[in-house]
């Protein structure tokens, strides 16, 4: 291909490049999954991380103000004049001192990228912006995704905002409602499927093969380029200091596959001189990777994964009619999209995965709000892995780590209240009921 920006499929026996402005979610000819590949030659990337911050100044340019594409020659893909932006991207990356201390680790060593600021209330945003950019593009009219709340959340809103036609797909009472009522508000016709995530994941495709529909689930190469812009910011966030260590939840595996690739391209450009280490956290509920990749040995190994290994585990779950289930309802899928190019991230960043019980991901969400950022039960995962990884020696107490925090605190309010309010938890703080009387409320007040 001619152009600075194309497609690529990931199978090294296939190969086969398409132009950007053509719409796949998967590679016609292989039917594997597609990259957004540049021709970094033809790319006028600045000659330091730090020149992208400079953009800062001019806040009025809205691909400026953007925290995605204020690094748009790190996924220019298409011109300026078809870029989508709500304000996407103004997050914070929190060093946290209070709890690094609370989990035996340094001072200094533990920072926490908090996603919940985007206008839909999670990192999904970073992804929309840049497929809702294509979508502009390939001019398309109507789109549709899976979701298990927050992708239906982000799709429903920048489709308002682009004027494209959207229906979500949900898994019947596999949604939070805080995530459920921000696809009915923004207008989203919703369509819950008597089944769970990975039932619609396969529903949507269909449909949106048969109709012509944009899909924009993590399938969507695009999508993942926006999601690269979350590592940026936490660079930038560091003074464009690499940290030791990137902590993600693993659901479908997007955000893993887009930050490997992400840390991939800046090495390659020269940017960085070093790459982090990746650590990816299933609930044990929906564990996938991690038996995977830690019980059944499957590598990227170049590409040349052993389909055979993912075939034999989804025909076992398959045969036991298994559904995952965990409290942190985001990463609560089996049947990971995005599981190759995960295996390819892991690859470039030395990764690990683990598991945590739901009991250890409720904790961790109480200890994250504790010491200063309420986010929702998928994102406290970083955390529970985090005091995992620190028992077992592999990340060390002063080693500089980044967790990400993917979503709000409210996109799942039920998980927190409940938690605290049945005391099922060790850090647990209910509410304490007392007489309408003011000596016993400040009595109870003067009490530990």
């Amino acid at each position: 291909m001619a152009e600075a920006a194309f497609q690529r499929c990931i199978n090294p026996d296939c190969g086969a490049e398409f132009g950007c402005n053509e719409s796949y979610f998967k590679c016609p000819k292989c039917g594997d999954l597609l990259d957004a590949v540049y021709d970094w030659d033809k790319v006028n990337v600045p000659a330091r991380l730090a020149d992208f911050g400079k953009r800062w100044a001019s806040r009025d340019n809205r691909l400026d103000f953007s925290g995605v594409w204020r690094f748009r020659e790190l996924l220019n893909f298409c011109d300026d004049k078809f870029k989508v932006s709500i304000g996407e991207g103004q997050t914070l990356l929190q060093r946290n001192d209070m709890l690094a201390e609370f989990i035996g680790m340094g001072k200094g060593c533990l920072h926490l990228e908090y996603e919940g600021l985007n206008p839909s209330g999670s990192f999904k945003d970073n992804g929309m912006t840049a497929a809702f950019s294509h979508a502009m593009m390939v001019g398309a009219k109507s789109c549709a995704c899976a979701s298990t709340g927050n992708t239906s959340a982000a799709v429903a809103l920048y489709a308002h905002h682009c004027g494209l036609k959207c229906t979500v797909f949900i898994g019947s009472g596999r949604i939070a409602f805080g995530k459920l009522s921000q696809a009915m508000d923004y207008g989203a016709k919703t369509i819950q499927i008597l089944g769970d995530f990975d039932d619609c994941m396969k529903q949507v495709q269909a449909v949106c093969t048969e109709l012509g529909l944009y899909l924009l689930n993590s399938l969507n190469p695009f999508r993942l380029e926006g999601q690269k812009t979350i590592m940026y910011r936490i660079l930038e966030g560091l003074g464009w200091e690499v940290p030791d260590w990137i902590i993600v939840p693993g659901g479908n595996l997007g955000n893993s596959s887009a930050f490997g690739k992400a840390f991939g391209e800046l090495k390659q450009l020269g940017l960085i001189d070093r790459i982090p280490r990746m650590a990816i956290i299933n609930a044990t509920g929906a564990d996938t990777l991690t038996e995977l990749v830690n019980n059944r040995g499957l590598k990227w190994n170049g590409g040349n994964v052993d389909n055979k290994i993912i075939d034999d585990f989804y025909g076992e779950l398959t045969a036991k009619n298994f559904s995952p289930h965990t409290c942190a309802s985001a990463i609560e899928i089996s049947r990971p999209v995005n599981l190759k190019k995960c295996l390819r991230a892991l690859d470039i960043c030395n990764g690990v995965v683990r598991a945590v019980s739901d009991e250890a991901i409720t904790d961790a969400k109480a200890l994250i709000g504790k010491f200063g950022l309420g986010c929702e039960p998928a994102s406290a995962a970083t955390i529970a892995g985090l005091e995992v990884l620190l028992g077992e020696g592999i990340v060390k107490p002063s080693e500089k780590v980044a967790c990400v925090l993917t979503g709000h605190c409210l996109k799942d309010p039920n998980v927190t209240v409940n938690y605290h309010k049945e005391n099922s938890g060790k850090y647990s703080n209910a509410p304490i009921e007392c007489a309408n009387d003011l000596e016993k409320i400040i009595e109870l007040m003067n009490t530990d």
